[in-house]
C-alpha cells in the first residue's frame, strides 16, 4: 500500500479536546504521524499506510465532538533538485563509560 494523508477537520474548543484529539488519532494503526495544519489549527492531518479514513473520523466524532473529512489521498513526495548532491550520514555507535548490573534488592553495582 502507499502511504496517504488524511486531513480531518476538528471542533475543539479547549486545550483538552486538542490533545485527546491528537491522542485518538495517533492511537489508529498505521498511522506513522499527526499534526495540526491550517490557518486555526483546527486541522488534524495524519499520514502513514493503510489507514482507515472512515474509521478515524468515527472515533474523533465519539471522543471529541464534530468531525468533518477534508481530503484523502496519497503522500506528495519531495524530490531533491537537480545538482545538488548530499552525504550520507555515519552514525556511530554509542558506548556507555559504565556497566551498570543490579542485584537482588534493586541496587546497582559496577563491575
Amino acid at each position: 500500500m502507499a502511504k496517504q494523508k488524511i486531513v480531518v477537520k476538528v471542533t475543539m474548543c479547549s486545550e483538552k479536546k486538542t490533545r485527546k484529539a491528537l491522542k485518538i488519532a495517533v492511537g489508529i494503526s498505521g498511522v506513522e504521524s499527526a499534526s495540526f495544519v491550517g490557518s486555526d489549527k483546527d486541522q488534524i492531518a495524519v499520514t502513514g499506510e493503510g489507514i482507515d479514513s472512515v474509521e478515524l473520523a468515527t472515533l474523533l466524532r465519539k471522543g471529541v465532538g464534530y468531525t468533518e473529512l477534508v481530503s484523502v489521498g496519497p503522500v506528495e513526495e519531495k524530490k531533491p533538485a537537480a545538482g545538488v548532491e548530499t552525504k550520507p550520514t555515519v552514525v556511530l555507535p554509542y558506548a556507555h563509560p559504565y556497566q551498570y548490573y543490579y542485584n537482588n534488592y534493586g541496587w546497582p553495582f559496577f563491575l
